[in-house]
């Protein structure tokens, strides 16, 4: 036997232990916070359960008795009508979604259980530890192949199934949340924001209602934003000013009545503590001491006639090219958001609805389109730059902790022989993974705001797909396939014909390495979200050394907000794995049943509980990209498919018209789903974003 064959066998026996002992470090890892949950639960209601107090009483969710486990009913029980009333059309698709999901791979965990599993174990292709269940246990020449076919044309036709049937869902529940009486009720509902406007328009808001009068019911008013620099920088003092006399007086307060019963215990008289002074200069010790309270006092005053005089008089404040316009009707709005407004390139280029104030990332209202144009390709360019790196930073860690290079440490070449190992490569590898992609959405994030992104809502809505690419790329592509890569790229250098001969035995070696990321999400990734360790230390600990005013500690009160633009991508990507090695590897529709299944029940109850998503209502925008990403995964599994039917052939001596039809059957189910592609997106996305006439 080779040394390369020798060395593939190793890998392939270490596959069990590897496996075991990320399945038994995760299981236990997780069994441990969720106990440490259920028993911090009813201690500590202002981390686990904020929303029973801390949001308005029509949005709030009834306290859950002290009992361990109690709140795994109390969140099952709550029916559909009641989550789309307490958190929002947002949280409900993302919950039906996780829902579908799990639904889609309990079936595909039973069907390939039954059918695949046998077939592969049966196969007699020679292959060793844990690839015995994968389909290169099952020789090329084997008719076998024909039940991965088969079934996996069944599993597509679910997938295609449960997308069609949520998405008729989706579609009804828009239009009732677009038309719904709370929500045609606000203004940001009748309402649009128009950036780069031309000079000629923004010089007179008559101007621009004659431009936007032609559209049903007519504008009802016109704001054109301003520069208003000057004053931000006096609400910006007024508020530190604000700040520092909230703290000093509940200092002050604190401090006399810790006084006054010091006093009252002893009997003696009560004494005033002494007022704080300070100076006006911020240069140290430069003028004279005055007292807190008068000076703080006084400087709010004389800043809140300032501010209230320039706020008199907006008219000395700059026109700029963006406007708010606002409509009698609803329709109006959304005939204007899909209408060409100008001739000319770029001007008038960029219509949002659905506006709200806290939404508006005011700096990049009136960027010069040219400008903004110029900053997109910078970004695009710097994006393509930390492709690459983040590529070579992950091969690199992956690299680090791999068999191959742990070996060649003095003192290790025996390593795959010890307990320590197991645990080593099953855990690590999926940590370092976990850890360094934890990293990127700060910078894609800071990228799409640097790009002239008007809206922190549009920021999530994009990064939700750049997060995701990135995601497929280095952690599914890169860092997962790595090892399979590199071993049939070195032996292809040696034997280019062999190259098509290594995919069946060595792409299902990555089950693996895939299973053991599914394993670290699944029970320590969502124990972890469901403890909210972070949290708990910074709503407790932190608030005890900072929050010394009622003002901040009303904010650490505050619900924490779910991170929408990560957490999507992620659970996407799951899927992808789960499906793309649903024919390879049927365990793995096992390990993804119980990802999404676990995720969905800790998600229940952080949306009831613990999250307070106000400042995210975009209708259910981001479960259009979530089907999107679905439709990649399905992409990805069929080329799969096709890829492995063609290698099969090519590794089979005896090619026969049975063999070619395995590879035409992959190819038809690939055009078939583009055919149903083409389908949705021609049915359902043109009625998703504007509201019908």
């Amino acid at each position: 036997m080779s040394s390369s064959s020798a060395e593939s066998d190793n890998t392939s026996d270490n596959s069990v232990p590897t496996f075991t002992s990320s399945l038994i470090f995760n299981v236990v890892v997780g069994a441990a916070i969720f106990v440490a949950f259920c028993i911090l639960r009813p201690r500590f209601k202002r981390v686990y359960a904020p929303r029973t107090y801390a949001v308005g009483k029509e949005k709030r969710s009834p306290p859950i008795s002290n009992w361990p486990l109690a709140w795994i009913p109390a969140v099952l029980k709550v029916d559909d009508d009641a989550i789309v009333q307490r958190v929002g059309l947002d949280t409900y698709m993302f919950l039906r979604y996780m829902r579908s999901i799990f639904v889609i791979f309990v079936v595909l965990s039973f069907l390939s259980l039954v059918t695949i599993l046998p077939v592969n174990i049966t196969g007699d292709g020679g292959a060793t530890g844990l690839d015995v269940l994968t389909i290169a246990n099952v020789p090329s020449e084997s008719a076998k192949l024909w039940v991965h076919i088969v079934f996996f044309m069944v599993f597509v036709a679910w997938v295609l199934r449960n997308i069609f049937v949520e998405l008729q869902v989706y579609t009804r529940l828009r239009i009732w949340w677009l038309t719904n009486p709370s929500h045609t009720s606000k203004v940001g509902a009748s309402t649009i924001m128009v950036s780069s406007l031309p000079e000629a328009l923004t010089d007179s808001d008559d101007k621009i209602q004659k431009t936007f009068n032609m559209f049903p019911g007519g504008v009802r008013q016109v704001i054109v934003n301003r520069n208003c620099s000057d004053l931000e920088e006096l609400v910006e003092d007024r508020d530190s000013y604000v700040a520092t006399l909230e703290k000093l007086l509940t200092s002050y307060a604190a401090k006399s009545e810790k006084l006054y019963k010091k006093s009252t215990k002893k009997g003696t008289e009560y004494k005033a503590p002494k007022r704080p002074t300070m100076r006006e200069s911020k240069i140290p010790f430069k003028g004279p001491k005055l007292d807190s309270f008068e000076f703080l006092a006084t400087k709010i005053g004389e800043l809140n006639r300032k501010i209230a005089e320039m706020g008199a008089d907006p008219e000395q404040f700059k026109r700029q090219s963006s406007a708010f316009v606002f409509f009698n009707k609803q329709i109006a709005a959304h005939m204007a958001a899909q209408t060409v407004l100008d001739y000319k390139p770029f001007s008038m280029n960029m219509v949002s609805l659905e506006i709200s104030p806290d939404d508006i990332i005011w700096s990049n209202l009136n960027l010069n389109p040219y400008d903004r144009r110029i900053r997109s390709y910078i970004s695009l360019a710097a994006t393509v730059g930390i492709v690459i790196v983040w590529t070579l930073m992950t091969s690199a860690l992956t690299a680090l902790v791999s068999v191959k290079n742990l070996r060649k440490i003095p003192g290790l070449e025996n390593m795959s022989d010890s307990k320590f190992f197991g645990i080593f490569t099953g855990v690590v590898p999926a940590g370092v993974l976990a850890i360094v992609m934890a990293l990127l959405p700060i910078i894609l994030r800071l990228l799409l705001r640097l790009e002239g992104t008007t809206r922190v809502s549009e920021v999530n809505l994009r990064l939700l797909n750049r997060y995701f690419f990135f995601q497929v790329w280095n952690v599914y592509l890169v860092s997962i396939f790595t090892s399979s890569i590199l071993t049939i790229a070195t032996d292809g250098l040696k034997d280019p014909g062999s190259i098509i001969d290594l995919i069946p035995s060595k792409v299902p070696g990555s089950s693996t390495t895939i299973l053991t990321y599914i394993l670290l999400l699944a029970f320590a990734g969502a124990a972890k979200e469901i403890l909210q360790i972070v949290r708990l230390a910074l709503r407790y600990i932190l608030p005890l050394l900072f929050a010394k005013t009622p003002r901040k500690i009303c904010n650490a009160e505050t619900p924490a907000e779910f991170d929408w633009a990560t957490s999507i991508p992620t659970h996407s990507l799951i899927f992808l794995m789960g499906f793309s090695y649903s024919f390879i590897a049927p365990i793995v529709n096992c390990f993804a049943a119980v990802y999404f299944g676990l995720f969905y029940l800790v998600y229940r109850y952080q949306f009831l509980y613990v999250y307070n998503d106000s400042n995210w209502v975009t209708g259910g925008l981001s479960f259009p990209k979530s089907i999107k990403q679905t439709m990649v995964g399905v992409y990805i599994s069929e080329i799969y498919m096709l890829l492995m039917m063609v290698a099969k052939l090519a590794n089979n001596d005896n090619i026969n018209a049975n063999a070619i039809l395995r590879i035409i059957f992959p190819a038809l189910i690939l055009l078939l789903t583009i055919f149903a592609h083409v389908y949705i997106n021609d049915a359902y996305m043109p009625i998703i974003n504007y509201l019908p006439i």
